[in-house]
């Protein structure tokens, strides 16, 4: 049998050591790691290079020294935020499979990879949970006043009064517009159907009958904006929804309504979010993305009293990070198996007469 030769580049995030496991779990049965190691051990670092990648492509990155160190042989490469551009399938002449363990794949040259015949997975909701239930708890967070009353605690102040202190909702009997309903939305929905709660969906995407079966209702974007006491951000950002909640449909909302993005800051007009905050046209935001990260030391959101803002960590439990090369190596290994695999990005990949030769090679 032709084995597998892994090249693993973990990160500050999820490190080598996690990939190497899941590898010797899942993966060791068909080869072997040629070389496991950390393309950016910075925790900094990392934040601002991922979110550049993130903005702009994997392209904008050179090729990592691990890569051309290490890549000639592999014909897999596994990690989390290393970019994976053309230069890097170009030093790696051998890869055919490409496996990131998150959901977005905005440091994959997905094309390319298609056009060289290397095949992608991803992770799809690998912190589903985690950032749902984040989601819900920014809802609390902000319409409660949790954290500016931890903050005035702190500063040696007992602080009651607060910019909604006219009108402090409870959850319970309001309106909840989701803006997507893939894994993080469904759940969302999931957990506030407790609060007993109307949730209003936008989705273009989803099927309408899985929305109707969750209990929630579909509308367009205007009504939800309209309606929602509170609007929640969970869909992927594309070249197409860049932007799309603009000024007007923020203009649509509630003076009452709270505005909660966990999702990607690209999809919301910044700027437009501050001025109604400012103006207090709505009553309230959480954010836990924001264009530039760490935020930008003079964003207006750091001068507002009416927003709650946290460091992009939704999605980061101990549980959503550890488990998600775990899930990468299983879906990778099921594929090789001849099973079904749940996460592979472009699958007309497998019908390329050079693919299936290595497929086979590595089956026998």
């Amino acid at each position: 049998m032709a084995g597998l030769k892994g090249l693993l580049l973990g990160d500050a995030m999820i490190g080598c050591e996690g990939f190497c496991g899941a590898w010797k779990k899942h993966l060791q049965s068909f080869g072997e790691i040629k070389f496991a190691g950390d393309w950016e051990p910075s925790w900094d670092k990392l934040q601002y290079r991922r979110l550049e990648v993130e903005k702009r492509g994997p392209e904008i990155e050179p090729c990592d020294p691990l890569v051309l160190e290490y890549g000639a042989e592999a014909n897999i490469l596994m990690g989390l935020f290393v970019p994976v551009s053309s230069k890097v399938m170009a030093a790696m002449p051998q890869l055919r499979i490409v496996g990131v363990s998150r959901a977005g794949l905005e440091n994959v040259n997905v094309a390319e990879a298609t056009a060289r015949g290397i095949l992608v997975f991803n992770v799809m909701g690998r912190n589903a949970h985690a950032v749902s239930d984040f989601a819900v708890g920014m809802m609390l967070a902000e319409c409660r006043n949790i954290a500016r009353a931890h903050c005035s605690i702190k500063a040696g102040q007992w602080r009651k009064t607060f910019s909604n202190s006219d009108n402090i909702p409870e959850l319970g009997g309001r309106t909840v517009g989701l803006v997507g309903f893939g894994n993080i939305g469904r759940l969302v929905a999931k957990k506030l159907s407790g609060f007993e709660v109307e949730v209003l969906v936008y989705d273009p995407y989803a099927n309408p009958d899985d929305i109707a079966a969750a209990g929630c209702k579909l509308t367009d974007l205007d009504t939800l904006f309209k309606s929602a006491d509170f609007v929640s951000i969970h869909a992927r950002l594309t070249d197409k929804n860049k932007g799309m909640i603009d000024d007007r449909l923020i203009r649509l909302m509630k003076p009452t309504a709270y505005f909660i993005n966990t999702g990607r800051a690209g999809l919301v007009d910044q700027a437009a979010l501050a001025a109604a905050l400012a103006e207090k046209r709505i009553a309230g935001a959480a954010l836990d993305v924001f264009t530039t990260e760490p935020i930008d030391p003079e964003s207006p959101f750091l001068q507002l009293d009416n927003v709650t803002l946290t460091t992009h960590i939704a999605g980061t439990t101990s549980d959503a990070l550890a488990n998600s090369p775990y899930l990468l190596a299983a879906d990778i290994a099921a594929f090789l198996k001849g099973e079904k695999a749940r996460f592979i990005i472009n699958p007309e990949v497998t019908e390329q007469p050079a693919f299936k030769t290595w497929l086979a090679g590595i089956r026998a």
